[in-house]
């Protein structure tokens, strides 16, 4: 942004140093009375300031259209983030209930695997292990 800031500052001074120079050649070459030359200063001056202000007007109106694309960009931006992090939470919760499920099945079968050891402990008579 700063390059194309500098580009359209150094267009600007080039445009009304240009303005003025061409002013000032046409001024000095043209024969012309005292008072028709300050007619023609007066008018050029007022449309030069015209043409400044337009060029300002037009910068303004393409500094705003690129904050309103930017803006755009990254409401953009945000939405796909959020979108991405919701499904990674979805994929998430359903890892955690999967691995929910198999920690419980694996403490039942320990639970019926220590049952049944201790029931076959306690069956077995004292003296016949």
């Amino acid at each position: 942004m700063s390059d194309r800031d500098g580009d359209f500052g150094a267009f600007l001074s080039g445009f009304v140093i240009g303005g003025l120079v061409g002013a000032a050649v046409a001024l000095l070459m043209a024969p012309q009375s005292g008072e028709e030359t300050r007619a023609m200063i007066r008018d050029k001056s007022i449309e030069l300031k015209e043409q400044v202000e337009q060029t300002a007007a037009d910068a303004r109106a393409q500094a705003e259209q690129f904050a309103a694309d930017a803006r755009t960009r990254a409401e953009s931006i945000a939405k796909d983030a959020r979108i991405k992090a919701e499904e990674l939470q979805k994929r998430g919760q359903v890892v955690l209930e999967e691995q929910k499920t198999r920690i419980e099945k694996a403490i039942d079968a320990g639970k019926k695997a220590a049952q049944s050891k201790r029931a076959e402990i306690e069956g077995e008579a004292p003296g016949e292990a």
